[in-house]
């Protein structure tokens, strides 16, 4: 389907992307009526519930269950931000992010053909398993860049594209997107959906990413987890 109109149904990719994300890191997902849950094992130990544009019936409901435990986390896309951090005060919720977004592309748009390294130094390795496709470069024994793509129903869902601090402004994001693209590939894929921090939308926006709504991330401890795309 053309991103354009899946953009009209942000509640169903949010499914996806929930569906894809929670693929990539072996989490456990549960509905949680109109709305769905992972289970964060590897960091928090606690559920997350996702949501888009919950009414105020439905926020208050959700934001009773994620204030059960300091270590839960109540994550909204919407495009009306400041309605969502005023119902988060209204019931005890503090916003520990704010600056994500939903980002969404073509894959018609992107290469299929493995990408060319920048440097001889450094070496890509690519691999997969249980659906999730791989790609890390290294340099020598050091991780210099990696990411990780899951494709759901035509929808490719990348996750935690990173660039190691020592080898930023070298191109590697950009080349970890292409490498996870080409394996994407493999399968049938429309489009590509994932998460941005703001330094991931300066370089998706440059591949032809557009963004879909905001991302809001909500809990009652005092603990922040910013780090919902890994982007």
């Amino acid at each position: 389907m053309n991103p354009d109109a899946l953009v009209e149904d942000i509640a169903h990719l949010l499914q996806v992307w929930v569906a894809g994300w929670s693929g990539c890191r072996g989490y456990e997902t549960r509905a949680e009526g109109r709305f769905t849950a992972a289970l964060r094992a590897d960091k928090t130990g606690d559920w997350e519930y996702f949501a888009h544009d919950p009414s105020d019936e439905e926020f208050a409901a959700l934001a009773t269950t994620t204030a059960e435990a300091k270590n839960r986390i109540l994550t909204v896309l919407t495009n009306d931000v400041q309605r969502y951090k005023y119902l988060a005060g209204l019931h005890g919720l503090k916003v520990t992010s704010a600056s994500q977004t939903m980002m969404i592309v073509d894959m018609q748009t992107q290469d299929a053909e493995d990408p060319w390294l920048p440097d001889d130094d450094l070496q890509l390795a690519t691999s997969e398993a249980k659906g999730v496709h791989h790609a890390v470069v290294h340099a020598g024994e050091q991780v210099a860049a990696s990411g990780r793509v899951f494709v759901v129903n035509g929808t490719a869902v990348f996750d935690k594209i990173v660039t190691e601090p020592a080898f930023q402004r070298r191109g590697l994001g950009t080349f970890i997107m292409k490498a996870l693209a080409a394996q994407a590939y493999a399968n049938d894929v429309e489009n590509g959906l994932l998460l941005a921090s703001l330094d991931g939308q300066k370089l998706y926006s440059h591949l032809g990413w557009d963004v879909v709504c905001h991302v809001l991330m909500m809990s009652a401890g005092t603990d922040e987890d910013s780090d919902l795309s890994g982007a």
